[in-house]
This record gives structure tokens, C-alpha cells and sequence, in this order.
């Protein structure tokens, strides 16, 4: 399965983003409000400049207290965002997500973001495809 088809499957408005200089406890208010588990930093809304998970903000204030939620994105957000194209297959997704221990990644096409996958996308397409070859797989041995 490509990445193409998981965000086809997706029932989402595309990627929510926030600016860099927004305050995290604005960043946190957002992710609340939109029951997600990261947002995109992001200048333009087309390209990812970080991004930040509700980990990124609890691991936060577990280290430094609630002091750090008025500071701005920027100063906490991780940089170095992977990214992927949407002809990409699932499983090279799947398998740098789990080897790079993070949860969300921005689809790229023609150099600007154009979805968000998680690995609950991912793992949930993977499943769906393995239900759909177990049932082509038991017709075919019973002779449907």
C-alpha cells in the first residue's frame, strides 16, 4: 500500500500547522482542542519548519516545569522533520517511524506538505491490507 492511498482513506482537513513564534501552552490548546497528538510549525503552512507532539510538551514540563508552556514553539519544537512522498510503500514508512521512535510524519509532493500520516494510519492500513489477503486467500482455498 502506498502513502498515496492512506491519505485518501483519511477523514481529515490536511495538515494542521502553527506558527513558530506561537506560545506552546497555544500549541497545546490546539492539539487539545483538535484531539490530535502533534502539530507542524510552520511559517508559510506549506512547508515544515519542526513539529511538536504532546510528548515533546509533557517531557517539557516534566524537566522544567509549567513555565515552559509560555515560551514560543520554536525553542521546543524538534527540527529535523522526516518526511515522506506519497508514492512511498507503508511498510518503509512503517519501518522508519518504529526505527526513528516517532508517531507523525508530513507527506511531501512537489516540495510542500500535503497530508499527515501517523502510525495509527499506518498500522491500520497495514491490517486492512493483511484482512484483505486473508480473505482472498480462504476464497481461494475454498474454491469462491
Amino acid at each position: 500500500m502506498l502513502v498515496r492511498q492512506i491519505l485518501k482513506s483519511k477523514n481529515d482537513d490536511g495538515v494542521v500547522t502553527i506558527a513558530p513564534d506561537a506560545t506552546v501552552s497555544d500549541a497545546a490548546q490546539l492539539l487539545s482542542a483538535r484531539r490530535i497528538g502533534s502539530v507542524v510549525v510552520s511559517t508559510d503552512g506549506k512547508n515544515a519548519d519542526g513539529i511538536l507532539s504532546e510528548r515533546d510538551i509533557v517531557r517539557e514540563i516534566g524537566k522544567r516545569g509549567p513555565a515552559c508552556l509560555s515560551e514560543q514553539v520554536s525553542q521546543m519544537m524538534t527540527r529535523s522533520v522526516q518526511t515522506c512522498a506519497c508514492d512511498d510503500k507503508a511498510d518503509a514508512i512503517l519501518a522508519r517511524m518504529t526505527e526513528g521512535r516517532f508517531r507523525h510524519m508530513p507527506v511531501e509532493e512537489a516540495g510542500q506538505m500535503v497530508g499527515l500520516i501517523t502510525l495509527g494510519d499506518v498500522v491500520k492500513a497495514r491490517l486492512s491490507e493483511l484482512s484483505m489477503e486473508k480473505d482472498a486467500l480462504e476464497g481461494m482455498i475454498m474454491g469462491h
